[in-house]
């Protein structure tokens, strides 16, 4: 029998956490509840969970600094934010943070589930294999490995995900909305400005590494992975 995935809840205010833990074993996950982040990140460590659901407002210390403390010793691991938080500057620093998804309260219970779906469905999804290479650019998926110029540039797991769809897809323009469904695996939010969060993620890291940015911006539209200038211009 195949098992329930361990679902990890972060949540300081015991009534939110009775509803969600609730709702989401009824859905046949196995959840595990705290209320402080120490305790998070002690729990991560004795027992691997498949994804964490993380408030920002917890009483010991910031769910942002909870987040990049999981981030930084799980690069791979499945981490959403729910927090009454919702001001774009808050979105963005859970983002900035390593999040990879983010909903804000009060939720509809449903959308909740169909987002845990999905992130769990990324890490199931078969992996594209193949390496993609521009000029000095190379993306191992495999390896989850990005260089630019032999030195590592550092991705988390949805920044690198965005990279190789986009790179994957060079020259397409390709709408927010293809974007968000592909890569988040849900419909896309309008009103919210995730993927451009996170498309300037990935130049400002493409940037300091030295490689200015192949993906342009197609207004109207959304975004288009064109090439490395240093790569076009080998190819004149």
């Amino acid at each position: 029998m195949e098992e329930s995935p361990t679902l990890l809840l972060v949540e300081d205010e015991p009534d939110v956490a009775s509803f969600v833990q609730q709702g989401l074993e009824e859905e046949s996950y196995a959840v595990s509840w705290v209320q402080e982040g120490q305790r998070a990140l002690e729990h991560v460590q004795q027992a691997p969970v498949d994804l964490v659901l993380l408030d920002i407002r917890l009483p010991d210390r910031s769910g942002i600094e909870v987040c990049g403390r999981l981030r930084l010793h799980q690069p791979n691991l499945p981490i959403m934010m729910l927090t009454a938080l919702d001001a774009v500057e808050d979105r963005v620093k859970g983002l900035r943070a390593g999040a990879d998804d983010y909903l804000p309260k009060p939720f509809a219970f449903d959308e909740l589930v169909a987002r845990i779906e999905a992130l769990l469905r990324r890490v199931d999804a078969p992996a594209q294999t193949e390496t993609l290479r521009d000029g000095p650019l190379v993306v191992d998926p495999a390896a989850q490995v990005c260089t630019y110029e032999g030195k590592d540039v550092s991705l988390t797991p949805t920044e690198f995900d965005l990279l190789v769809y986009l790179m994957a897809r060079r020259g397409q323009a390709l709408s927010r909305d293809a974007i968000h469904r592909d890569v988040w695996g849900h419909d896309f939010e309008r009103g919210t400005n995730l993927i451009d969060v996170y498309v300037n993620y990935v130049r400002e890291k493409l940037g300091e590494a030295g490689c200015p940015s192949p993906i342009e911006t197609v207004h109207g539209v959304g975004y288009r992975y064109t090439a490395c200038p240093e790569s076009a211009e080998r190819h004149d």
